[in-house]
């Protein structure tokens, strides 16, 4: 059964963008305006007729009236207000859901007066912990996590999926005949001679400190490090063309995201040329049959593509565009201390915006299974919903002996509906009676009352301790 969209604010944005009046709207769309008026409160859902009139008569992106921004709202107000600094009553669910459904762009704000909040708070924490250690002339490096993590919401709220940019790249990968040759470095090293006179070359740099790419604009000329892996390569080269045929659309596109923190125009810039540069060398529609083909086989796709598995699996969570979706699949990136290098969700599943995860999930696990094992698990969040989740680690090659390897785990994973199209689903039990692992949020936010790996209270539970009886996690919640 479909969910019903309730986008009564989507809608007025619509009307109000055109000039009219409800009556106007209403007349030409041939509908009545008592009705208009009970969409846009969201008294009534809006049909597939009426979508799609408002489509062909305004024309409008039908994405605009997807639901699943909402859920995310809804996912982010509920942690946002287990911050210890809301105390007193909490508001419930139905509450949630009817701020993010009628008040969506109040929610948002709330959301960002939030997160500058907890940033400014983090930033204190880090200033004082840099001091600590190094003296007040090192304040300014604990600013740089502020500007990344704003980038990061932003990218999160955009399903992690740029249009014009990267059906830019899908045709620049056509004229090039990427998909999927064998030396794609050098393909796009002619066109960026040819085109902008820029000449690419490979020098060995046993410092581990060196760049890993360097271009010089006066002598225009880009150095790669030879200790790359050739995926690597072909990624570096792919953002540098980014750099010169993609930089009005960057640009476009760091302007409307109307960001707050300093730094924050870089951070997405640089998220930008990365996005090009992976749809460049996985192009949409090719990606996405070959894919479907494979069942999301992430063997069998980093073969045929020559990508590697990190590229495979955030291209696969981007696989977003309107009207020719991918399975909606999360991506998240953790090193050996738990630290969230990369996160996104196009599914509900919701990451932690703050603080640690959930130690029952198998990215974790990863650590321990080095190499080309994927681990497969069934997990339930607390709202009840499913996911396949997959988790696999990767080491990122040292230029040296002496170099410390660079260890890192990769969890993707997409709701339960969705496993008879992904490989890693086949021979479970998926049913009622099947293996099922609770995970949560994260400990802070985390509902559940009974997990042995509980680190720590819920900030929206009373603990109570026994002296009588003492089970592995020292407390219960009520």
């Amino acid at each position: 059964m479909s969910k019903k969209i309730f986008a009564g604010h989507v809608l007025r944005k619509v009307r109000e963008g055109a000039g009219l009046t409800q009556v106007e709207f209403a007349r030409r769309l041939g509908l009545s305006a008592s009705y208009v008026n009970q969409l846009e409160s969201n008294q009534r859902p809006l049909s597939a007729a009426v979508l799609l009139s408002v489509g062909r008569v305004f024309s409008v992106d039908m994405a605009s009236f997807e639901a699943d921004d909402l859920d995310r709202i809804v996912a982010d107000l509920g942690e946002a207000l287990a911050d210890p600094i809301f105390r007193g009553q909490k508001p419930g669910l139905q509450e949630l859901k009817a701020a993010a459904t009628h008040a969506p762009d109040f929610a948002r704000s709330f959301l960002d007066l939030h997160g500058a909040m907890r940033r400014v708070l983090e930033h204190q924490a880090s200033v004082d912990d840099v001091i600590s250690a190094h003296g007040t002339s090192a304040q300014d490096k604990a600013k740089a996590a502020l500007p990344y993590e704003e980038v990061r919401d932003h990218f999160h709220y955009i399903d992690n999926y740029v249009d014009t940019l990267d059906r830019a790249a899908e045709r620049a990968a056509k004229e090039l005949g990427l998909a999927w040759h064998h030396d794609k470095a050098r393909l796009i090293a002619g066109r960026l001679e040819a085109r902008h006179a820029v000449s690419v070359d490979v020098a060995d740099r046993p410092d581990p400190a060196a760049p890993i790419l360097q271009f010089d604009a006066k002598r225009r000329i880009a150095v790669l490090a030879l200790a790359l892996p050739q995926s690597t390569r072909d990624f570096l080269l792919a953002g540098l063309l980014a750099r010169f045929e993609a930089g009005e659309l960057i640009e476009e596109h760091v302007a409307s995201a109307g960001f707050h923190s300093h730094g924050a125009d870089d951070v997405c810039r640089l998220a930008l040329k990365n996005h090009y540069a992976g749809a460049l060398l996985l192009p949409y529609q090719a990606f996405l049959d070959l894919a479907r083909a494979s069942r999301h086989d992430l063997d069998r796709l980093q073969i045929v593509t020559g990508a590697s598995l990190e590229q495979v699996c955030h291209r696969l969570s981007t696989l977003q565009r309107p009207g020719n979706k991918g399975i909606p699949f999360y991506f998240v990136k953790i090193d050996r201390a738990g630290n969230v290098i990369k996160r996104h969700s196009a599914t509900r599943f919701q990451f932690a915006r703050y603080g640690g995860a959930c130690p029952m999930w198998n990215v974790h696990e990863a650590f321990e299974h080095l190499g080309s094992r994927t681990l497969v698990q069934v997990g339930e969040m607390p709202d009840g919903v499913r996911y396949l989740c997959l988790a696999r680690s990767a080491v990122k090659s040292s230029v040296n002996h002496r170099t410390r390897e660079r260890r890192y785990a990769f969890g993707l994973g997409c709701e339960l509906a969705y496993a008879s199209d992904v490989v890693y689903a086949d021979g479970l039990a998926l049913g009622e009676k099947g293996e099922v692992t609770k995970i949560g949020i994260n400990c802070r936010i985390c509902p559940r009352d009974n997990c042995l790996e509980r680190a720590f209270p819920a900030v929206d539970k009373k603990i109570a301790l026994d002296p009588d009886v003492r089970g592995i996690v020292p407390f219960s919640l009520t």
